[in-house]
């Protein structure tokens, strides 16, 4: 009996054993955001007990989003998992890559490693949400490597519309994965750094066991632009404009940018102000750090502008992609408290809209117009290019990393196929390389690699202070309300009897104008009243029946007469 026991607990042993072996002789990529969709990029990499996260962004709400300010990741898993994570590493500063981090380090409190102006973006998020003493931040420079649990990472030179972005090479016990970040090869960038190139090939050499690769552009032929050539393109507008005020809205991440605009001015004796409130961060914390080489008197506060000649004068400012509560689109609207926008005035927009922003971004260009400026903007001259690698770019990275297995990430689905598509013509076999979605499970192992399974994905919506607490259901009522408004039916019925006391009133908001439909609404009382009047006749008289009457005898009135479906929302009193 006891040799039975004992041969058991050896075979359970034994099997336990093998099944931790089998574990950590794959690896597990879980993307739980970036793929199918522009923005709100994580991703997980799992080895034995050991999670690493690699990036934490967010997105920007769509039309239909009615209220959110915007959207985060779901985190579910790695809240069921969180004593596995062991760090998270960042690519580079980009909202769509570090922006959820406030929310998500208030769940999940663990080390976020990064480059220095990545950290220096992310201290003033997290000053912002009172988490910057609690959230410990180690800077890791291009070239260097730190360890988390059975992952090696190294950090590698890169170039994007930000200083200081990365490619991370990910050395797991089953082989080498790489991951680009946002990225484009640039042969000419502002601070002289190029993408390691070099070190891409080393690592192609030694064997990489996946890619994951930027898809964004993987639309486009040919190369990028260098970042240089808006440089140019500005010191030509400025030379011409010898009699206007410029202002230059951008990202205020992209610290090159702006210091091309600041040369410019430099060079042909402008000051600069610089205008809103993330901007004026981004480029304090760039300086901070030396990142930013800026003359001395060259800035001044926007305050003084109207001290010098408009000739002389150089606004820096926030608000490329339209957003209403940005500086320029106050500017546009005269609803700026120290600047506005006046006739004469040149207006460079130098940035694309971001997919879904072309509506507003158009809109602050037309009010623009009608102020009197003059404005300019990519499709009229080369003042933005790109921060992210064309097709040429792409096979290049393919072909210095050569891959086993290749997952093309960081794209709507369109990119992501055309990307595949790149890889299959330069010989890539099609069962090696995987579309996936977010959620989805790829296990890899040295040999082979699939999907094995998914884990809970989507989006967390955030309204004002509130985290997750909007679902669809609430967008549902949103988008009601939005698009046929609002009846609110208010009765006053006999505890008793049921008979109606007072009313029924009738409030409308966002489905007529009350005043010119007077008809309407006294055939909505009466159609309210007679639904009263048949619960009493069939003996309902519980609430439920009666709201559910009144909601439908209404619903059908309304739609027959006005072919609109407002929202329909009895309140019942008794007395």
């Amino acid at each position: 009996m006891y040799f039975l026991k004992l041969f058991d607990l050896l075979r359970e042993e034994f099997e336990i054993g093998e099944m931790k072996n089998m574990f950590e002789n794959s690896l597990k990529i879980v993307p739980l955001g970036g793929l199918n969709e522009i923005g709100k990029n994580i991703t997980l990499f799992i080895c034995g007990e050991d999670i690493l996260v690699l990036d934490c962004g967010l997105t920007f709400p769509d039309d239909e989003m009615f209220g959110v300010d915007i959207v985060i990741p779901d985190i579910t898993f790695l809240q069921k998992n969180k004593d596995k994570i062991r760090g998270i590493a960042l690519t580079h500063g980009h909202e769509d890559h570090i922006g959820a981090l406030p929310y998500v380090l208030k769940e999940i409190n663990v080390p976020v490693y990064g480059t220095k102006l990545t950290l220096e973006i992310l201290k003033i998020k997290l000053k912002e949400h009172k988490m910057l003493r609690t959230t410990k931040l180690i800077t890791v420079n291009p070239g260097e490597t730190f360890t988390l649990g059975c992952f090696k990472i190294e950090f590698i030179r890169s170039n994007h519309s930000i200083a200081d972005a990365i490619i991370t090479l990910i050395t797991t016990p089953i082989g080498n994965v790489l991951h680009t970040g946002d990225f484009k090869i640039d042969c000419t960038p502002i601070d002289g750094e190029m993408l390691d190139l070099t070190r891409v090939g080393e690592i192609g050499k030694e064997g990489v066991l996946a890619l994951l690769s930027d898809s964004t552009n993987s639309e486009r032929p040919g190369y990028s632009m260098s970042e240089r050539t808006v440089g140019e393109e500005f010191e030509k507008i400025f030379e011409i404009s010898t009699k206007q005020r410029i202002f230059i809205a951008t990202f205020a991440s992209n610290i090159h940018r702006v210091q091309q605009v600041i040369n410019s001015a430099v060079k042909f004796g402008r000051k600069v102000a610089v205008c809103g409130r993330s901007m004026i961060n981004v480029l304090n914390a760039a300086f901070d750090i030396g990142y930013m080489k800026i003359p001395t008197d060259t800035l001044i506060d926007v305050d003084e502008i109207t001290k010098f000649p408009k000739e002389k004068i150089v606004v820096i400012t926030t608000g490329s992609q339209g957003e209403p509560m940005s500086a320029l689109s106050r500017m546009a609207s005269s609803d700026h408290k120290k600047v506005t926008i006046e006739f004469g005035d040149l207006v460079i927009i130098s940035a694309n809209p971001i997919p879904g922003n072309e509506r507003t971004v158009s809109k602050v260009v037309n009010e623009l117009f009608r102020r009197g400026a003059d404005v300019i903007y990519e499709p009229i001259a080369d003042v933005h290019v790109s921060g992210h690698a064309c097709q040429e770019e792409l096979k290049i990275m393919l072909s210095l990393a050569k891959p086993k297995f290749f997952i093309p990430v960081h794209g709507e689905h369109r990119h992501l196929i055309r990307h595949k598509e790149i890889a299959k013509s330069m010989g890539y076999n099609s069962k090696d390389i995987f579309i996936m979605d977010i959620g989805n499970v790829l296990e890899i192992k040295k040999n082979e690699a699939r999907i094995t399974g998914s884990v809970a994905a989507g989006k967390v919506f955030v309204d004002g202070l509130g985290v997750g607490d909007v679902g669809n259901i609430v967008l549902r009522d949103r988008k009601h309300l939005a698009q046929d408004g609002l009846i609110i039916v208010v009765i006053i019925i006999n505890k008793v009897g049921g008979s109606i006391v007072s009313g029924p009133d009738v409030i409308s908001r966002g489905f007529v104008y009350v005043r010119e439909s007077e008809f309407l609404m006294n055939e909505i009382k009466k159609k309210a009243k007679l639904a009263i009047e048949e619960c009493n006749e069939k003996n309902f008289k519980d609430w439920s029946n009666l709201k559910s009457n009144i909601k439908k005898r209404l619903s059908e009135f309304l739609f027959d007469k006005t072919k609109r479906k407002p929202m329909i929302l009895p309140i019942i009193m008794e007395a």
